[in-house]
């Protein structure tokens, strides 16, 4: 979707959102809702980056965070295979240090549970919100509600991962083991006989399509009168009459309020203002396939291997993988290659044929928690961004909550587990 470019008109406003994926119009849509006058700025366009092309799922039953001790067991194997489920650009990791540290830090027991539960919440919060959101858009009819299977080789790949479903279950997630090739075709046919034990969890929710929901979202946005411009924030400078926004190309707004949901670029507005968050980008790739490649009939996940396969209205899009590399680095399209390699080999009758690659940044902090508050110099920026793999999922609960901070109202959430200065 392209956007106009900024008139005189537009350069002062009550509230500025700077982005316009799927977090951004979900937040600039719900205070539009609340009477606010909202103008939404992006550098490139609507959904041009990890809103695009993600895997469509409304993760609500995915509260376990990344880091974990599991994780860290599993890593060092990864590593040593650079197209692997998780990769580290050697001449990345002095960058990266400072993100990893944090990352180990936040995989310790006790702080794995309270990710968990400040997950748990934010689902929770999610479901009602997404409902709502959808309905604003006009978008009800993109849901599906088809639950996902996560698939295994071995019934031992099965029992490793019950510390994770205990979890789950612990915060009332329902799940259903399947034990056998027949019990799996069931749900799924045309699998290979080597996928031997299974896990379906009925709560799972897709989209089928998050570009065009994303879409939907900014057309109703600008139904109602909202700004969508085409502009690229350089930083954020607090002043009396509210905060300048030097923009690219010698532009500057003035807003009353601004809201930070650039994905993976938003830590280098609060860079501006003095804080280091430590936000990284996992790259994640992926091919969508033609609707006829295979006749799938729900999201299936291979959580040995890092990819998912979704079925799309666009496509069936296998994807996934978990690149440490940057913004700033190529894309490795053959991430893509051994993604669909894979699908193929537990999927004999996908066709492979005529697919579209794409690769993403994932806006991602150490605890897999986003950061959801204001800054730390000038409460009228809040942030809103770091939500990893889960911003489709969270667009609507986050927007909920920028609503209440922005309202100076009780939050429907204790945010402390969200404070984006929990790393200092």
């Amino acid at each position: 979707m392209t956007l106009p470019p900024l008139a005189a008109a537009d350069l002062a406003c009550d509230v500025l959102v700077i982005g316009a994926g799927i977090v951004g119009l979900a937040i600039a849509l719900r205070l539009q809702r609340e009477g606010r006058q909202v103008t939404v700025i992006d550098r490139t366009g609507v959904a041009a980056e990890a809103s695009r092309g993600n895997a469509g799922a409304l993760a609500f039953t995915d509260i376990l965070p990344l880091a974990s001790p599991g994780i860290l067991r599993k890593a060092p194997r990864w590593l040593l295979d650079p197209l692997g489920p998780l990769s580290i650009a050697p001449a990345y990791l002095p960058r990266i240090a400072p993100w990893l540290f944090h990352f180990w830090r936040a995989s310790f027991p006790e702080r794995v549970a309270a990710s968990a539960a400040a997950q748990a919440a934010l689902m929770d919060l999610s479901i009602g919100e997404t409902d709502a959101m959808l309905a604003t858009a006009g978008a009800t009819d993109m849901l599906r509600s088809d639950g996902v299977l996560h698939l295994y080789e071995s019934e031992a790949e099965l029992t490793a991962s019950q510390v994770s479903w205990q979890a789950r279950a612990d915060h009332g997630i329902a799940f259903t083991h399947l034990h056998g090739p027949q019990a799996i075709a069931e749900l799924q046919p045309g699998l290979s006989p080597t996928l031997v034990a299974a896990t379906f969890l009925p709560a799972w929710k897709t989209v089928t399509d998050p570009l065009l929901l994303t879409l939907a979202l900014a057309r109703r946005f600008t139904e109602l009168g909202g700004r969508l411009r085409q502009g690229e924030a350089l930083a954020l400078a607090p002043a009396a009459g509210g905060i300048d926004v030097p923009l690219a190309g010698a532009q500057r707004m003035t807003a009353q309020q601004v809201v930070v949901a650039a994905g993976a670029w938003s830590h280098r507005l609060a860079r501006t203002l003095g804080e280091r968050i430590p936000l990284e980008t996992e790259r994640g790739y992926n091919t969508t396939l033609p609707v006829a490649a295979f006749d799938l009939k729900r999201q299936l996940t291979f959580g040995g291997h890092g990819f998912v396969v979704t079925p799309l209205a666009c496509g069936v899009r296998v994807g996934g993988a978990v690149e440490l590399a940057g913004l700033d680095a190529p894309p490795n399209f053959k991430r893509s290659d051994v993604l669909l390699a894979k699908a193929k080999r537990f999927m004999p009758g996908l066709a492979t044929e005529g697919g579209t690659q794409w690769m993403g940044f994932r806006p991602s902090l150490p605890d897999s928690l986003p950061a959801i508050g204001p800054a730390a110099r000038d409460a009228r920026v809040t942030y809103a961004f770091g939500h990893g793999h889960l911003g489709l999922t969270q667009a609507a609960s986050t927007a909920r909550l920028v609503a209440d901070l922005l309202a100076g109202r009780p939050s429907a959430l204790d945010l402390s587990p969200f404070r984006p200065q929990r790393f200092a």
